[in-house]
């Protein structure tokens, strides 16, 4: 490992370990930093307790793993894809996973069971690969499952318009409305329980794959002389992208571009390599949505101002700029 690599990492991992102190330390309620260390590790008064451990402790862990979630799933399909445009619902995942989440509110059943909604977002996501792979097939070549992805989100997207445009019931079509903008408030522990083992798994499958996506920058053929299984990696990949996303999505709902815009604001600083990417993008996606989640609580504080809408309004320019760049320097 490089220095230069060493000292970003370092930097990185201490950028989200200053946030995440953060996280637990801002919010509505005005609470000193010693009440709150007294409560949160020793648990000294009640209400505080209350507050630090049940509801900010999940709200910073859970911006962490999301974080790390979308910014390593987004390295690891521009790097599969060969292209820094690409971004983790490339691949139709995060739109099954919001799919299966709106049906459970809609239904009800996200209010009888606290764990309906996330299970029928990972079910939804669980869905898209099965499809995926089948219309892919053993074969499939990336514009093939590129295609399929795009098909199967555009299929979901159109399936969740259809629910709340016959939802009879204007409180159902209100709150997924509000799902479906992103948001880690009024999360629990029970969220994190959730999340994590998917995240952890998805993870590691993807990291796993860091040294096969480095071979993969040499192009296709390239990668398989030096023996790297090119349908395999696709597999791999896809099945960890779709843990990592199905999962974040599941109890955050939707929060875009940081997919998109995390690996590439590493990538010129790691040297281009997948294999380095995937760790840097991981960290700084934990890093911008905990930025993203505390700037939420300081921008509009009696408004709840939802992550995934802050994350899409400093994105969407971001995805412009990447866009004319691209063009510029392809002319």
């Amino acid at each position: 490992m490089s220095t230069r690599y060493a000292i970003l990492m370092a930097g990185l991992a201490a950028v989200v370990a200053v946030l995440f102190v953060a996280s637990l330390l801002i919010g509505p309620a005005a609470i000193g930093l010693g009440d709150s260390l007294a409560a949160l590790f020793r648990g000294e008064g009640e209400m505080v307790t209350l507050v630090m451990r049940e509801v900010r402790l999940p709200r910073a862990i859970l911006g962490v793993l999301v974080g790390a979630a979308l910014g390593l799933s987004g390295a690891a399909m521009q790097g599969l894809l060969r292209n820094p445009l690409a971004e983790p619902g490339l691949i139709g995942t995060s739109a099954s996973a919001a799919l299966g989440a709106v049906i459970s509110i809609q239904t009800g059943l996200s209010v009888a069971f606290v764990w309906a909604l996330p299970a029928a977002a990972l079910l939804g996501a669980l869905i898209s690969v099965g499809l995926i792979l089948l219309l892919a097939g053993s074969r499939g070549t990336t514009l093939t499952i590129i295609l399929a992805g795009i098909g199967i989100s555009a299929l979901a997207g159109a399936l969740t318009s259809l629910v709340l445009n016959l939802s009879p019931n204007p409180f159902a079509a209100s709150e997924i409305m509000f799902w479906m903008m992103g948001s880690l408030a009024d999360r629990s522990m029970v969220h994190v329980g959730i999340a994590a083992p998917l995240i952890v798994l998805g993870g590691l499958i993807t990291l796993s794959r860091a040294r096969a996506l480095d071979a993969l920058t040499l192009g296709e053929d390239a990668a398989a002389s030096m023996g790297v299984n090119i349908r395999a990696l696709r597999l791999w990949l896809i099945v960890g992208t779709a843990a990592l996303v199905g999962a974040a999505t599941a109890v955050a709902g939707a929060i875009g571009f940081v997919g998109l815009v995390v690996p590439h604001l590493l990538r010129r600083a790691v040297g281009a390599r997948p294999a380095r990417l995937l760790p840097a993008s991981a960290l700084g996606g934990g890093a911008v949505v905990l930025a993203a989640d505390i700037a939420v609580r300081l921008i509009a504080p009696d408004r709840d101002l939802k992550l995934g809408v802050l994350t899409a309004i400093v994105g969407a320019p971001f995805f412009l700029h990447l866009i004319l760049r691209t063009r510029r320097d392809a002319a």
